[in-house]
Protein backbone atom coordinates (compact mmCIF):
# COMPACT_ATOMS: atom_id res chain seq x y z
CA UNK A 1 0.00 0.00 0.00
CA UNK A 2 3.02 2.33 0.96
CA UNK A 3 4.68 1.97 -2.84
CA UNK A 4 0.90 2.58 -4.11
CA UNK A 5 0.59 5.84 -1.73
CA UNK A 6 3.83 7.03 -2.95
CA UNK A 7 2.49 6.51 -6.81
CA UNK A 8 -0.40 8.60 -6.25
CA UNK A 9 1.62 11.74 -5.44
CA UNK A 10 4.71 11.17 -7.18
CA UNK A 11 5.77 13.99 -9.46
CA UNK A 12 6.93 12.34 -13.09
CA UNK A 13 10.25 12.20 -14.37
CA UNK A 14 9.29 12.05 -17.99
CA UNK A 15 6.01 12.57 -19.80
CA UNK A 16 5.48 10.63 -22.97
CA UNK A 17 2.04 9.64 -25.05
CA UNK A 18 1.80 6.00 -24.30
CA UNK A 19 -0.08 3.63 -26.67
CA UNK A 20 -0.70 0.47 -25.43
CA UNK A 21 -0.91 -2.15 -27.64
CA UNK A 22 -4.18 -4.48 -28.49
CA UNK A 23 -4.16 -8.10 -27.60
CA UNK A 24 -4.22 -8.81 -31.34
CA UNK A 25 -0.58 -6.93 -31.62
CA UNK A 26 0.37 -8.66 -29.08
CA UNK A 27 -0.47 -6.62 -26.02
CA UNK A 28 -1.62 -7.02 -22.42
CA UNK A 29 -4.61 -8.79 -22.07
CA UNK A 30 -5.60 -7.46 -19.10
CA UNK A 31 -5.57 -3.51 -17.98
CA UNK A 32 -2.67 -2.00 -16.36
CA UNK A 33 -3.69 -0.78 -12.58
CA UNK A 34 -1.82 1.55 -10.57
CA UNK A 35 1.44 -0.11 -9.19
CA UNK A 36 2.26 -2.06 -12.47
CA UNK A 37 6.03 -1.68 -13.89
CA UNK A 38 7.31 -2.32 -16.77
CA UNK A 39 11.47 -1.88 -18.03
CA UNK A 40 11.35 0.24 -20.72
CA UNK A 41 13.67 -0.21 -23.92
CA UNK A 42 14.95 2.61 -25.91
CA UNK A 43 15.36 0.35 -28.81
CA UNK A 44 13.17 -2.51 -30.03
CA UNK A 45 16.15 -4.29 -32.03
CA UNK A 46 18.47 -6.67 -30.18
CA UNK A 47 20.38 -6.55 -27.45
CA UNK A 48 17.49 -4.96 -25.44
CA UNK A 49 18.09 -3.07 -22.53
CA UNK A 50 15.62 -1.75 -20.16
CA UNK A 51 14.72 0.53 -17.29
CA UNK A 52 12.30 0.01 -14.30
CA UNK A 53 9.77 2.20 -14.24
CA UNK A 54 6.38 3.03 -12.78
CA UNK A 55 3.52 4.92 -14.92
CA UNK A 56 1.42 7.20 -13.31
CA UNK A 57 -2.21 5.81 -13.62
CA UNK A 58 -4.07 7.22 -11.04
CA UNK A 59 -7.16 5.12 -10.39
CA UNK A 60 -8.07 4.44 -13.81
CA UNK A 61 -7.04 1.21 -15.43
CA UNK A 62 -5.21 1.52 -18.86
CA UNK A 63 -6.59 -0.65 -21.20
CA UNK A 64 -5.20 -2.58 -23.98
CA UNK A 65 -5.86 -0.39 -27.08
CA UNK A 66 -5.76 2.71 -24.77
CA UNK A 67 -4.04 5.71 -25.83
CA UNK A 68 -2.87 8.29 -22.94
CA UNK A 69 -0.49 10.98 -21.84
CA UNK A 70 1.32 9.23 -19.06
CA UNK A 71 4.12 10.46 -16.61
CA UNK A 72 6.48 8.14 -15.46
CA UNK A 73 8.76 7.51 -12.54
CA UNK A 74 12.01 5.56 -12.17
CA UNK A 75 13.85 3.31 -10.30
CA UNK A 76 17.44 3.63 -11.75
CA UNK A 77 18.78 6.95 -11.00
CA UNK A 78 19.78 7.27 -15.02
CA UNK A 79 16.45 6.37 -16.15
CA UNK A 80 15.26 9.81 -16.69
CA UNK A 81 18.37 11.27 -18.33
CA UNK A 82 18.21 8.61 -21.01
CA UNK A 83 14.50 8.94 -22.19
CA UNK A 84 14.48 12.67 -21.99
CA UNK A 85 16.50 12.80 -25.08
CA UNK A 86 15.22 10.25 -26.65
CA UNK A 87 11.78 10.22 -29.50
CA UNK A 88 10.19 7.48 -28.77
CA UNK A 89 10.74 4.00 -26.52
CA UNK A 90 8.99 0.69 -25.91
CA UNK A 91 7.10 -0.69 -22.94
CA UNK A 92 8.19 -4.22 -21.86
CA UNK A 93 6.22 -7.57 -20.66
CA UNK A 94 7.95 -10.42 -22.03
CA UNK A 95 7.15 -9.02 -25.34
CA UNK A 96 6.47 -5.22 -26.41
CA UNK A 97 3.07 -4.03 -24.98
CA UNK A 98 3.29 -0.18 -26.28
CA UNK A 99 4.98 2.35 -27.55
CA UNK A 100 5.58 5.64 -26.19
CA UNK A 101 6.64 9.24 -27.93
CA UNK A 102 8.68 11.48 -25.50
CA UNK A 103 6.97 15.14 -24.43
CA UNK A 104 8.73 16.25 -21.71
Amino acid sequence: MERLNELRSATPQLTADVEMFHPSQGGRNIPALLGWCCPLMLSSEEPLEGWTAWPLLGDTPLLPGDVWRLGFVFANPDGPEKFLTATEFYLWEMRFVGRAKVVS
